[in-house]
């Protein structure tokens, strides 16, 4: 950009090169600026005499806010968008942990708790846990509010983080949260498929990861809820699903979809043949929830307790640090059935949970009571499964267009 407007000179060059190296080296470190190319600018200068450089002064940066009411700008630092914590917050971080794990959140909100943690303490950079004020995240909300421009969703989710952090961790009453309003989000009408778009969906799928999608759409499954299953849930007898520890932590029953029995039963046949080689090559049993792996020690390795979709490799439990075999990753999942929509050419943004969707739509189409579905689905609220009457179009159920009258 200076070479472009022709206004520095071959000394002005480097200092500025200089300037940026310590800034992303010292002040603010960053990962890719360890490797700094010392001959970045060399092929760029015009010739000259290297002058004596100048280095850039240690005060942290100032990045500009949008302006606000009455046309003045406020600066707060940007400290966040490193995304490296200092190693002086590792203690405390564990402590938060801790906290997260005593309350008995899950391993995915503990996750996700800790890492907006983490980045509002690259934020405010306190120089100890005292110095954190409600202030510094009311200010950190206005960063995210104004400069990130971040949803709403995401904003209550950073919200409930902080007041976690505060009101459990630090011991401060969070106060200045009545100040802050939660942002409401909007209903949006959800993405349904049509039957003959289900039925070209699978066919450019096979294997597990088809039938994991068919039996998604055939009872109504989150796609956790799905790779979560265990060879016990799934009961043949009596044509139903047990999913267990839902959102919520609820329990429900679903159907089994008859046309899978069969895809099931010889997926299951290879799964047990899985966990026969576990057994011989002594790999520790799957994780249990809570404490039964106490109660019942040896239910860990029994066959009814092991995974559904288990992972083709081994991992590391993050609880025991036990190595073990994991059921298989929703991220896997969520790109088999990206890539399945690319290929069938639907114009729609297709995910697993557009499956849900798709089943609870089609459900009520066939006649389903609404209680049944809610139900089904696992809502605590009817007003939750309403949603799907409005994309139904059934007689009655939507507005006729004045080109059809």
């Amino acid at each position: 950009l200076l070479l472009e407007r022709e206004v520095k000179k071959d000394w002005q060059m480097r200092q500025a090169d200089e300037a940026l190296k310590v800034f992303y080296q010292d002040v603010q470190p960053i990962a890719w600026a360890k490797n700094w190319p010392d001959d970045a600018i060399e092929g760029m200068t015009r010739g000259g005499e290297r002058s004596k450089l100048v280095l850039a002064s240690r005060e942290p940066a100032v990045v500009p806010r949008p302006p606000t009411k009455g046309g003045q700008t406020r600066d707060f630092s940007g400290r966040e968008d490193t995304g490296e914590l200092p190693k002086r917050f590792a203690e405390f971080t564990e402590s938060v942990q801790e906290a997260l794990r005593t309350a008995r959140y899950s391993y995915r909100t503990e996750q996700t708790y800790l890492d907006w943690v983490r980045r509002f303490l690259i934020f405010a950079d306190p120089k100890t846990r005292k110095d954190l004020k409600w202030a510094h995240a009311s200010e950190y909300f206005e960063y995210l509010t104004l400069k990130r421009r971040v949803s709403n969703s995401t904003l209550n989710q950073a919200l409930s983080a902080l007041q976690f952090l505060y009101g459990k961790v630090l011991r401060q009453s969070p106060g200045g949260v009545k100040g802050i309003q939660r942002p409401t989000t909007g209903r949006h009408v959800p993405t349904v498929l049509s039957r003959e778009e289900v039925a070209s969906l699978f066919r450019e799928m096979e294997g597990t990861g088809q039938l994991m999608a068919k039996l998604m759409y055939g009872a109504g499954l989150r796609v956790m809820e799905c790779v979560r299953l265990r060879v016990k849930d799934v009961d043949f007898g009596n044509n139903y699903i047990v999913v267990r520890g839902g959102k919520g932590d609820k329990d429900r029953r679903v159907p089994l979809p008859k046309k899978l029995i069969g895809e099931l039963k010889a997926h299951l046949e290879k799964v047990k043949t899985q966990w026969e080689k576990d057994r011989a090559m002594g790999v520790e049993g799957v994780f249990l929830p809570e404490a039964l792996s106490v109660k019942y020690p040896n239910a860990e390795k029994e066959w009814g307790w092991y995974w559904l979709f288990p992972a083709d490799g081994l991992s590391e439990d993050p609880w025991t640090q036990k190595i073990r075999r994991h059921h298989v990753g929703t991220n896997g999942v969520q790109q088999l059935v990206k890539r399945a929509s690319t290929r069938a050419a639907l114009t729609k943004p297709v995910t697993p949970h557009t499956l849900r969707h798709s089943f609870a739509t089609h459900m009520l189409a066939s006649g389903a009571d609404i209680r049944t579905v809610q139900e089904l689905l696992g809502h605590s609220d009817v007003s939750t499964t309403m949603i799907y009457t409005h994309v139904l179009g059934r007689p009655g159920s939507m507005a006729v267009s004045p080109l059809d009258q």
